[in-house]
C-alpha cells in the first residue's frame, strides 16, 4: 500500500501569500523568541515586550526559514537559528535608535524614548548576548562562525556610518560599503544559513548567500529612498530623518551629482549640519534632480540580481517565495 502523497503547497503569487507559507515556522520562531527572551531583571522584560508588540515583518528569520525550505530542510534547527538572527537584529536597532536618537520606529515611540539611552543599550547587550547562549546550544562551529563574523561585520558598519555622518563628500560606492554591513550581510547569513542547514552542495549555498546579499542591497536602498517619498504615518518614522540625522544616503549623494551650484550649496549644507530648516526645499531638489528615479532604478537592478541568483536552486514553493520577496523589496510603500 503506497503513502500518501506529501502536501505541497501552492505557489506564493504576494508578500502575504509568502507569510502564510512561513506562517507555522515563524508561529514557532515567535514563541521561541517569547520564551528566550524572559529575564529575572523587569526592566528587561518590560522592554522585550516593547519590542515584540512592536510587530514588524520578521522579514531577516522569515527569509530564514524560507531559504531552509528552499534547501529541502525538514528538522527543527531553523526555528532556534531564526530566533538568533531576530535577536542581533533587534540588538542592532536598539542601538541604533540610541546612536540616531530616534524616537519613532514602526510608528511607535522607541525604547530609547520611553526607557533612555542607557537602557536601550544595555538591553541590547543582552539580545546580542542571548543570541551567542542560543548559537551555542547549537553547537556547530560553521554556524557560529559565519554568525561571529557577521555581527563583527554589522558593528564595523555602524561605526562606518557613524564616521560618514555629515559629510557631504560620501560617494556611491561610500555609501554601499555601509549598507553591505549594516543591512545586507545579516540577510545574506540568513538565507546562507538555510542552505547550510539543507545540507546543499557549496555553490548552491554561495548562491543563497548571493541572494540575500542582494536582497539586502535592494531592501536598504529603496528604504532610504521611502525616506523622501512616504510620511510618517506610511513609513513609521519621521519624514526627513536621514537627512536630519546628517546622513548621505543614495537620494542624496545622486541629487548632489545632478544639482547645479545653487542646489548643491543647500544639499551639502543640509548633510554637514543635519537641520531640516529648509525640508520642503530640500526635498524638491531631490526630486527634480531625477535622484529618486535613479535610486528606484539601482534597488531594482539588486532586486533582478536576487532573482538571478536563485536561477540555481530546485524549482519549489519556498523558492518562489524568496523570488516574491526580491521584487516586493522594491514596491513595498512601508
Amino acid at each position: 500500500m503506497s503513502s500518501p502523497a506529501k502536501h505541497v503547497p501552492e505557489t506564493p503569487r504576494d508578500f502575504a501569500a509568502v507569510r502564510e507559507l512561513a506562517a507555522a515556522d515563524m508561529r514557532a520562531v515567535d514563541a521561541l523568541i517569547r520564551t528566550r527572551l524572559a529575564s529575572d531583571v523587569v526592566l528587561i522584560n518590560q522592554i522585550a515586550e516593547h519590542i515584540i508588540a512592536g510587530g514588524g515583518k520578521r522579514l531577516r528569520p522569515m527569509l530564514h526559514v524560507l531559504a531552509a525550505g528552499a534547501a529541502g530542510y525538514a528538522g527543527g534547527q531553523h526555528v532556534k537559528l531564526a530566533a538568533i538572527i531576530e535577536f542581533i537584529h533587534t540588538s542592532t536597532l536598539l542601538h541604533d535608535d540610541v546612536v540616531d536618537e530616534s524616537d519613532l520606529r514602526r510608528g511607535r515611540q522607541t525604547a530609547n524614548a520611553l526607557w533612555g539611552n542607557a537602557a536601550s543599550v544595555l538591553v541590547g547587550d543582552f539580545l546580542y548576548s542571548r543570541s551567542f547562549q542560543l548559537m551555542v546550544e547549537l553547537d556547530d562551529m560553521r554556524i557560529m562562525r559565519i554568525l561571529a563574523d557577521t555581527t563583527n561585520t554589522i558593528a564595523e558598519g555602524e561605526v562606518l556610518q557613524l564616521l560618514n555622518i555629515g559629510n557631504a563628500d560620501v560617494d556611491e560606492a561610500a555609501y554601499l560599503a555601509v549598507i553591505e554591513r549594516k543591512t545586507a550581510v545579516l540577510f545574506a547569513a540568513a538565507t546562507e544559513l538555510g542552505g547550510l542547514l539543507g545540507g546543499l552542495p557549496a555553490q548552491q549555498v554561495a548562491a543563497l548567500r548571493r541572494y540575500g546579499m542582494e536582497l539586502g542591497y535592494a531592501f536598504q536602498i529603496a528604504d532610504d529612498l521611502l525616506d523622501y517619498v512616504s510620511d510618517a504615518g506610511t513609513l513609521g518614522k519621521n519624514i526627513g530623518d536621514d537627512l536630519a540625522e546628517g546622513k548621505p544616503t543614495l537620494p542624496l549623494i545622486y541629487a548632489l551629482q545632478a544639482a547645479d551650484a545653487e542646489q548643491a550649496a543647500s544639499l551639502r549644507h543640509a548633510i554637514e549640519h543635519g537641520g531640516l530648516d529648509s525640508l520642503d526645499r530640500i526635498v524638491a531638489a531631490i526630486r527634480d534632480s531625477g535622484a529618486l528615479e535613479r535610486t528606484r532604478a539601482r534597488a531594482e537592478a539588486h532586486a533582478a540580481a536576487a532573482h538571478e541568483a536563485l536561477a540555481g536552486l530546485a524549482p519549489s514553493p519556498w523558492r518562489d517565495a524568496l523570488a516574491v520577496l526580491a521584487d516586493y523589496s522594491v514596491r513595498r510603500t512601508s
